[in-house]
């Protein structure tokens, strides 16, 4: 789901960290925005299951 410009996107995501931030700190937004991008991607495609399918594979009560 790849949304607009990525040198954009990247520029936003800078701004928006602290002045004192680290290059952990910018790695870590990078990572969680792509696992969400991933994510979403996976839901649109239908690459999903049923949260009762994966607590019943893993033996998980309600």
């Amino acid at each position: 789901m790849q949304t607009g410009n990525i040198k954009e996107e990247a520029q936003t995501l800078l701004k928006d960290l602290p002045e004192n931030c680290t290059w952990d700190d910018l790695m870590y937004k990078i990572y969680v925005r792509q696992v969400i991008e991933a994510g979403l991607d996976d839901s649109y495609a239908g690459r999903t299951i049923d949260v009762k399918e994966v607590r019943s594979k893993f033996g998980l009560s309600k």
